[in-house]
């Protein structure tokens, strides 16, 4: 029986060099792979190989004469593709090196007496037997400026040109619960830095993390979220087997072990003897993305660059595409090319889907002289397509007039047009012009909605034998399913559901809500609980009273605000802490207009209407502004502020993708289709939507983004209801198959009712523990390293669900509060068990997945400190008016209940800014009104005293400290929060000292700071690094007990006052 391991090489390394060898890649040793890189580590290309291959692969013909290539030409086309500089960053030299290998090269040479220029190129994409494939593993590549090593775990090469690179890891690896592949991407996206080994990647078209049950690829500076499955469509299971069973010839596994322990081959050939194995998911897709014709098939056809980012195609691009290509090939009996249409869901890539099928098309060799044409049936989105192919490095051209499509079309060099569908009506109209071409692709996007109506007639009658290839976002109608025979029917298709599964979109989540007018009266008040929470009596009676007074707005317009102050409170609640943003869709420009009125004085989100321009000819045509319709009032600011409708359009959606605001775009069709802005989650809607445009709508959430796990769905309309039935059950979604909508949208109350069993399943891990209060207890529990692992996978679970929970106001309201506070208790106790658990056991933390996510979510909904008002008190700082209102007050008390509350809020506005300052005076006002309650302090003393408060944060009254920090308040500020720490750790220093340590502090901070420094981690870091070593250097010079925890805790409190006070 053979031994078995866990280590990374023995599950996934080796094997995987295995399967590469049986696909046809010669092995070789790392020291023979330095060898063919003149032992310089510093250099990435086998040169050597290189050299051979250019001289095989190129030649000159001459007037029926063959000649080689020039010893200086075959250096010099070495040189031009190894010397490519990384002055304008890895994706700038990455395309440089794209072209070079797919293009070639043109060198001049003289020739019997002519000299000419004549094209080499570096790899034969046509005839993949033509080329030279090697594979080596621990890859060593010297760091830029530096002697470090990186050395990736695996490098294939084609022709010695490093194409694709591979991180493996062992399955039970990974930080804070995620698959070990995901460790393998951070080392990717770690060594393309600057400071790394970038150019290693400058090369790099296909990069794999693998781990024997996983893998992940993506290319050259792909995000990390942007990492994918490849799920071959038509993989034979014994194609595989037959690879990975095949034995190694004696050379190649001398070659394989030779330089490895005898133990390794022992292991392998003992594991080899017990039988076959099964394939693995790193198996299958190493067999499918790097058999040596299928990699070169995707480098050459499916890789683009789109506005300066690098692209490779998703399975389902690729499949749609090869599909296509396979039906379009030949000609039927009438002469015509069978079309059809693809349906891949909106978010899937689509747009992309159509540049890689036109140039796949312009690529087909059995099709000659191709010319494609993109028509869509919106100007935004054709502009758009354009804008796509421009940024990919093709050269569209643009009909804008049905004149000019005209005239492209009767020319024969522009391969490529885009137009918008009714342009074709004058193009259909103008006598004597038909194409007849058979090599005409007319590539129609959203083709299940304009395309069968009188103007499919129209684009057949200037193009009767052109081949028509429909794209669509969203599933066809059934009515519209039978139709499509036109197009050839369904070429492929790629699913809501599936592209939810392999994490291509966020999966969507629909609350349904109703406006307080459209509810009864027990509804309305447990409305009005839920968004007052945080409001003082005499705040709620004001803003029930703005809401109760009938003459003050119609019911239309009451309906408007409430809905507009649920909106501000959500919103801002769950969505704004992230830096995430929202759609509000509604019915009319008049209705948005009223919308961003509302929420502009709720005054907690910033929103932006995006409209059309209203039609002039309609309305009162008086010049007095009053008098003018408020769509055209509102339109003519809109003018005054940008100019134009497009730099309107332009400026406000290019801000919205942007981090920043606007929070919120409010609009009636525009961007409803078509529209892509990954941080766009929350999607309000307030008007009738059905059929393609709901499905439209709600895919404009689904983007994948950074603290994003889903896209909301908030519907003030009714238009699913309660969603407890099938979708195609509701009369909006009523024309579809059930299947096609499947995985379309999910109630949240499903979600939610995860949440009492992730909560269990949390509190459940712990059961072994006699106390589970006992915090030391439970952090020697999670000393196993599996114990943690399950910790972080349950408290991450636990923790979503919540948020989800807490985003919907049914969960609020129904829940018993008792129920509620538990839960949020529990996240903040294991919140910070993880925390001391990580420090404990030195693990690395992941701060982009679950610190981003959920620390707003514990800020927001667990601390104590957190208040927000929506009225705006007079403020204790203005004490003019401030004394006015008090005087209008009777009685001390009232006088000292409204000084109270007021200092209370300006204590907790910048709590953070001075902790220790606000504190005392917190405490004050607290021990104050005990006095008082314990009849220690009349009314006439309670004023007093709270007088004494207000005047002291007014007057920022810092007389109790030493005399060094008088006038500094940032140092004073760190003095406090020493002072605090020193004290509730029983930790003894003279205040001269902490003194000292607030203005060393401050000092640090001030040395350090740059624009924007708050977004800057790198500079935090090197804050955090000088305060570290400044803290420990006093504790030796003045022998202070100061501990590891002390100077952490103090470490993070002094950063998060900084960046409070910048902020």
């Amino acid at each position: 029986m053979h031994s078995r391991s866990w280590r990374e090489e023995y599950v996934s390394q080796i094997p995987a060099l295995q399967v590469l060898m049986q696909l046809g890649y010669e092995y070789l040793p790392p020291e023979e792979a330095l060898s063919l890189r003149g032992g310089k580590t510093n250099r990435v290309l086998l040169e050597s190989v290189l050299e051979s291959q250019l001289r095989k692969l190129n030649s000159i013909q001459f007037k029926g004469k063959e000649y080689e290539f020039s010893d200086s030409n075959i250096q010099d086309a070495i040189r031009d593709l190894r010397d490519i500089p990384l002055t304008g960053g890895l994706v700038s030299a990455s395309e440089v090196a794209y072209d070079l290998l797919t293009l070639g090269v043109s060198k001049e040479q003289t020739i019997a007496g002519d000299r000419k220029s004549f094209s080499m190129r570096y790899i034969d994409w046509d005839n993949p037997e033509n080329n030279v494939f090697h594979v080596t593993d621990e890859f060593e590549v010297e760091k830029v400026k530096s002697h470090e090593l990186r050395r990736p775990d695996i490098v294939v090469f084609v022709n010695g040109i490093p194409l694709v690179v591979i991180e493996c890891k062992k399955p039970t690896s990974g930080l804070e619960g995620e698959s070990s592949v995901w460790e393998a991407v951070s080392q990717h996206l770690r060594n393309q830095r600057a400071d790394e080994i970038p150019n290693l990647f400058i090369y790099s078209q296909v990069l794999l993390s693998i781990n024997k049950n996983e893998a992940l690829y993506a290319t050259t500076d792909t995000p990390k979220k942007f990492w994918a499955v490849w799920q071959e469509e038509s993989l034979k299971q014994t194609d595989v087997s037959q690879v990975i069973n095949t034995p190694e010839t004696n050379d190649q596994a001398s070659r394989l072990f030779g330089h490895r322990e005898p133990a390794v081959r022992k292991h392998f050939e003992e594991l080899r003897a017990s039988g076959e194995r099964l394939p693995t998911e790193q198996d299958k897709t190493l067999y499918s993305l790097l058999r040596p014709g299928r990699l070169l098939e995707l480098i050459f056809q499916y890789i683009v660059y789109d506005a300066g980012v690098k692209k490779i195609a998703r399975y389902q691009q690729y499949f749609a595409i090869q599909a296509t290509l396979d039906r379009v090939r030949n000609l039927g009996s009438d002469k015509r090319r069978r079309g059809g249409v693809i349906w891949h869901t909106t978010g899937s890539g689509k747009s992309l889907t159509m540049v890689m099928l036109a140039k796949s098309l312009a690529l087909e060799p059995a099709i000659k002289n191709p010319k494609v044409i993109l028509v869509t049936d919106r100007v935004d989105l054709d502009t758009q397509i354009w804008r796509t192919f421009k940024a990919c490095g093709k050269t569209p051209v643009q009909a804008d007039s049905g004149r000019h499509l005209v005239e492209l079309l009767k020319k024969s060099d522009d391969a490529i047009i885009t137009t918008v569908i009714d342009k074709f009506e004058q193009a259909a109209s103008t006598r004597g012009h038909v194409d007849e071409d058979a090599n005409i692709f007319v590539l129609v996007d959203e083709s299940h909605r304009s395309q069968y109506g009188s103007m499919n007639a129209k684009m057949e009658k200037v193009f009767p034998n052109a081949c028509y290839i429909g794209f669509t976002g969203t599933p066809l109608l059934k009515k519209e399913k039978s139709t499509s025979a036109k197009f050839g029917g369904i070429i492929h298709k790629y699913s809501i559901n599936q592209a939810v599964k392999d994490g291509a979109v966020v999966p969507l989540l629909y609350e349904g809500r109703l406006a307080v007018t459209d509810v009864n009266k027990k509804a309305i008040d447990q409305w009005f609980e839920r968004v007052t929470l945080d409001l003082t009596d005499d705040q709620k009676g004001d803003l029930k009273k703005k809401f109760s007074r009938a003459e003050a707005v119609n019911q239309a317009e009451q309906r408007i605000q409430q809905i507009a102050y649920d909106i501000s409170e959500h919103f801002t609640r769950i969505f704004k802490p992230n830096g995430l943003k929202a759609q509000l869709a509604c019915s009319s420009k008049e209705t948005a207009i009223r919308y961003k009125k509302f929420l502009d004085e709720v005054g907690l989100v910033e929103a932006e209407v995006v409209i059309s321009g209203p039609d002039t000819r309609e309305g009162n045509e008086d010049t007095d502004e009053e008098s003018i319709p408020l769509v055209q009032q509102f339109w003519k600011k809109m003018m005054e502020r940008f100019k134009s409708e497009k730099s309107y359009n332009t400026e406000i959606v290019e801000s919205f993708k942007k981090e920043g605001p606007p929070d919120m775009l409010i609009v009636v069709d525009k961007l409803l289709t078509g529209f892509d802005a990954p941080r766009n989650t929350v999607l309000y809607v307030d008007k009738a939507l059905k059929e393609h445009s709901l499905l439209q709508a709600i895919a404009r959430v689904n983007r994948l983004h950074d603290d994003k796990d889903f896209g909301y769905i908030i519907d003030y309309r009714g238009i699913l209801g309660e969603l407890d039935s099938a979708l195609n059950t509701y009369g909006a979604l009523e024309g579809y198959e059930e299947e096609d909508l499947d995985g379309t949208v999910t109630a949240i109350q499903e979600e939610i009712g995860k949440l009492p069993q992730k909560h269990s399943d949390l509190v459940s891990l712990f059961k072994e523990v006699k106390n589970q209060a006992d915090t030391e207890a439970l952090e020697q529990y999670l000393e196993d390293e599996l114990n943690r692992k399950e910790f972080y996978e349950l408290l991450s679970g636990f923790a979503a669900s919540l948020k989800v929970a807490l985003s919907s106001s049914s969960f609020i309201t129904d829940s018993p509060e008792e129920k509620i506070k538990r839960y949020k208790d529990d996240l903040k106790f294991y919140h910070n068990l993880r925390a001391s658990v990580m420090r404990r056991y030195s693990e690395i933390v992941d701060y982009s997945e679950y610190e981003n996510r959920i620390k707003a979510l514990v800020n927001r909904h667990i601390s104590s400190t957190e208040i927000e008002e929506l009225n705006d008190p007079i403020s204790i700082f203005d004490t003019e008016a401030f004394e006015k209102e008090l005087q209008r007050l009777k009685g001390d008390k009232a006088r000292a209940d409204t000084i109270a509350t007021r200092t209370k809020k300006t204590i907790t506005e910048n709590w953070d800014k001075d902790p220790a300052f606000y504190k005392r005076f917190s405490e004050l006002i607290e021990e104050a009104f005990r006095a008082y309650r314990d009849k220690r302090y009349t009314e006439a003393q309670l004023l007093e005293e709270m007088r004494k408060v207000q005047k002291a944060i007014v007057d920022k009254d810092h007389s109790d400290l030493p005399e060094k920090l008088h006038g500094k308040e940032q140092a004073s500020a760190f003095f406090g929060i020493v002072r605090d720490i020193f004290q509730n750790s029983s930790i003894e220093a003279g205040e001269d000292i902490l003194a000292d340590v607030g203005l060393k502090v401050d000092e640090i901070i001030e040395s350090h700071k740059i624009v924007h420094w708050t977004q800057n981690q790198d500079i935090q870091n090197k804050m955090l690094i000088e305060i570290e070593d400044y803290l420990f250097s006093i504790k030796g010079r003045h022998d202070i007990n100061l501990t590891s925890e002390a100077i952490d805790e103090i470490m993070e409190q002094v950063l998060d006052t900084a960046r409070k006070r910048d902020t």
